[in-house]
């Protein structure tokens, strides 16, 4: 019996703050606040088609510039102090880097970039939000939500366990992306910027490549 205890008592510690570096931040305290807007997201998923069927569909133009532009900023931002303060330090390794659980300056900036790259996956929830609204159903899909979900979930334990070390290489990967992505998305809002945005079709590409990597990144850390 005190064996089980023990088992359910570690069970129940992984959805709790467990690095003490954390502590106090912004949902990271507890995972019922990231479990709460992701059942809200699957809902409206599920609604918002059903709200809009019957209506006609918003143009949220200028909101779109403004929101995607705000998330290539957001990306950018990310992307540079990753690659700053964590790809171009000497003891960076890009194979396997080590935990740092220490308290220094410069891994305490870098962790405060990645709460911000975790918050951002629950920014990037009104992507469907605009679809819905917008009537594009069909960009809706299974991955499209499954992936949204999965991040947002994924990096609420990344934060609360190793917001150090190897976790670095798929978040600067994943920021760079967005950059592209984002400023493509808010650009190709204003009809007379669309013929100068030569870089659509390298999107996708860099998607999957950077999905290739980042899994391919994890398995070096999971065997070596």
């Amino acid at each position: 019996p005190s064996s089980n205890v023990n088992i359910y008592k570690e069970e129940l510690d992984l959805f709790v703050c467990s690095d003490t570096r954390v502590k106090g931040w912004f949902l990271l305290d507890n995972y019922i606040p990231t479990f709460i807007c992701s059942i809200l997201y699957l809902l409206i998923v599920w609604l918002g088609p059903k709200y809009m069927r019957n209506r006609q569909p918003f143009s949220c133009r200028g909101i779109l510039v403004v929101y995607n532009l705000g998330l290539t900023l957001l990306s950018l931002y990310m992307f540079c102090e990753f690659l700053m303060r964590g790809g171009w330090r000497s003891t960076w390794n890009w194979c396997c880097s080590p935990s740092d659980r220490s308290m220094g300056r410069e891994t305490l900036r870098i962790i405060r970039v990645l709460w911000w790259y975790y918050f951002s996956k629950l920014i990037e929830f009104m992507d469907t939000f605009f679809f819905i609204l917008r009537k594009n159903n069909h960009q809706i899909t299974v991955l499209h939500v499954y992936h949204h979900v999965s991040m947002l979930n994924i990096w609420w334990f990344v934060m609360n366990w190793v917001p150090c070390g190897h976790c670095y290489f798929g978040a600067t990967l994943n920021s760079f992306i967005h950059v592209l992505m984002y400023s493509y998305y808010g650009l190709s809002s204003v009809p007379s910027m669309r013929p100068y945005l030569w870089w659509k079709k390298y999107i996708t590409q860099g998607q999957l490549w950077s999905l290739v990597c980042a899994r391919k990144h994890m398995c070096i850390y999971v065997y070596m």
